[in-house]
This record gives C-alpha cells, sequence and structure tokens, in this order.
C-alpha cells in the first residue's frame, strides 16, 4: 500500500512531490525512491522528521506503528495522511489527535470507501434528505484469499478489514453514534487458526443513537475475487452500492455466463486511493478540515474494539461517549 501510495504521489498528482521514501527494510527505500525518482531514502523516520523540505507524510507502516508515527509526525510540524486503523488503542488515537491538533496539522485517515463514486452518490442521497431517515445500514468485505499467516495478528479482522466497514456504516448514517456492538467470529477458512486466536470470519451488529441498525461481516477468502458492497434502507428509499466487477461485460457461453470480478483492493479502488491523497493534498494546500478526520477513525476504532470484546465474552459491548 505504501509503494502504490509513493507512485500516487510522484506520479498521479500533479501537485504533489514526492520527496523522501522511508523504510527501515535494508534497500526497500532505496529502491522504490529511485523507481519513483524520489530525492532521498531514509532508513530512519527521524530522518523524515528533520527533512525542511517535507510538508506532509504518508504513513502505510503495520499498524502497531501508526500512532507512535503520527506523534512524532505532528511535533515535526508535519501534516498526516495515516493507513487505517491510526490507532491500536483508543489512549493511543486520543494521543494522536491531541499531538496534532496542538501542531496545527492536518491529520487524516485512510478510509478510502468515502472516495468511491457508488459510496459518495448514496452519502449525497442522504445529505439531500432523498434516501430519508436511515433505518438499515450493510457493509461488506470479501478478500480474494491468499492471507500469510504470519502477518495476520489477534484482532486484524475487526482493526484492519472490518474497520472499513464501521467508517462506512458511520459514513451512511451522517450525525450517528454508535452506543452498542454485537459480534460472532470464527475460523472457517483457516480451521488451524482457532487455537491461535486468530479469526477470518465475522459479523457485526452495530446499534446507532438515532436507532438505526447496521450490520458489517467480512470474510478472508472468497473464492470469486474481491467483494466489497454496502447498502442503505432509509425512510426516501434503498441505495446498494458496489458489484465487484472488472467492467460491465457478461459472457454468454455454452456453460452459462461469467463476469469478470476483481482480484485485489488496488485494483477494485484504485481510482478512490489517489482521490483521497488529492483530497489529504487539498486540506494541506488551503487549511480547510480533512474529510476524513482523526475523530472519524477514532469512532471507527471503539467499534472495532467492541466488537472484539463482543467476540471474547459473547455479550452485546456498549460504547461509551467520549
Amino acid at each position: 500500500m505504501g509503494s502504490f501510495h509513493g507512485e500516487t504521489l510522484s506520479r498521479r498528482l500533479p501537485a504533489t512531490r514526492l520527496v523522501a521514501v522511508a523504510d527501515p527494510a535494508p534497500g526497500a527505500a532505496q529502491r522504490l525512491a529511485a523507481e519513483l525518482g524520489a530525492d532521498r531514502a531514509y532508513t530512519d523516520a527521524a530522518q523524515v522528521w528533520a527533512d525542511p523540505e517535507i510538508d506532509a507524510v504518508v504513513i502505510a507502516a503495520p499498524a502497531r506503528f501508526h500512532a507512535g508515527l503520527i506523534v512524532a509526525a505532528a511535533q515535526a510540524g508535519k501534516h498526516v495522511f495515516c493507513e487505517k486503523p491510526a490507532a491500536l488503542t483508543l489512549a493511543d488515537a486520543d494521543r494522536a489527535i491531541d499531538a496534532c491538533r496542538a501542531a496545527g496539522v492536518v491529520l487524516q485517515a485512510g478510509f478510502n470507501r468515502r472516495f468511491v463514486p457508488d459510496w459518495a452518490a448514496a452519502r449525497t442521497l442522504l445529505d439531500t434528505g432523498q434516501l430519508g431517515t436511515p433505518r438499515l445500514l450493510r457493509s461488506v468485505t470479501r478478500d480474494p484469499g491468499g492471507f500469510d499467516p504470519a502477518r495476520v495478528a489477534p484482532g486484524t479482522i475487526f482493526l484492519e478489514t472490518l474497520i472499513h466497514d464501521f467508517d462506512t456504516l458511520r459514513f451512511l448514517n451522517p450525525g450517528a453514534a454508535a452506543v452498542e456492538v454485537f459480534a460472532v467470529a470464527d475460523a472457517l477458512v483457516e480451521s488451524d487458526w482457532r487455537d491461535r486466536g486468530l479469526l477470518d470470519t465475522a459479523v457485526v451488529t452495530v446499534r446507532f443513537d438515532n436507532g438505526a441498525v447496521g450490520t458489517a461481516e467480512a470474510c478472508f477468502e472468497a473464492s470469486y475475487g474481491y467483494d466489497v458492497r454496502g447498502e442503505v434502507l432509509g425512510s426516501g428509499g434503498m441505495a446498494t452500492m458496489g458489484d465487484g466487477r472488472r467492467t460491465g461485460m457478461v459472457f454468454s457461453y455454452a456453460a452459462g455466463r461469467m463476469i469478470e470480478t476483481a482480484r485485489s483492493d488496488q485494483e477494485l479502488f484504485g481510482d478512490a486511493y489517489v482521490a483521497e491523497l488529492a483530497a489529504f493534498a487539498a486540506a494541506v494546500r488551503t487549511g480547510a478540515p480533512p474529510p476524513v478526520t482523526g475523530e472519524d477513525a477514532r469512532a471507527a476504532l471503539a467499534i472495532a474494539l467492541a466488537a472484539a470484546e463482543s467476540v471474547r465474552t459473547g455479550h452485546p459491548v456498549r460504547i461509551e461517549a467520549k
């Protein structure tokens, strides 16, 4: 993801310039910097903070480092775009938000679905009142599989996969706050993960303070491709989003019908990844609030942590207002 973001900053957004790439892995930063035409390659993030030519940073490190990197960037006066999740605890999320606020820098979280045309159009229907009051919401994420067990930690399905869906439910229920979460999850794709506490399939119900109920589901393996969809049932109608197709082409032949489906998030949401960085760059240039804030990241994290607790306890978990 970091490489894709670097390519976006270097080649897809004419108003930005990729100055440096940082990566502690030997040779990684040098290779990407050379490929993308960046001036500098660093192995220590402290070199980024000390570089006066850098106005803003994009953080795409492993999630456990996000909060610390946000705080360090803010203290160095750098604007921050951070991939999800922005932190792994609410205390760290608050620490990151407070650091950016104190430094007066932009903090934008990487929730790309807000920038996908289908999802943005549904939000417009909500903002204009055409969809009416949200009643039922649904968000689905099914990955095409092939996960490396070494890269899957306990809680990954909530903190790094479903956290997109939790933000989506909030995005499609504007102004409402989540108040209660109930979740069930298991290891159905890789049954041997169960003994290690790793979960690959989950369904989460989220109740909001305006009465709406949202359902988020995820599975780490869908044999047919990368599948991301959404739905809002409101008092004025229903909006559905996403179908996972590479194109609108349907091939009809003797054995039946075939459609081509996307096989990765970058294939399905490439334009949205570009759009979110364009929005971040605009916020840095103009001083306008970013479209996805640190508070948005914290709210999605609160749902994710409540979902994980619900699975552990087998009971619904209340979310206390901040």
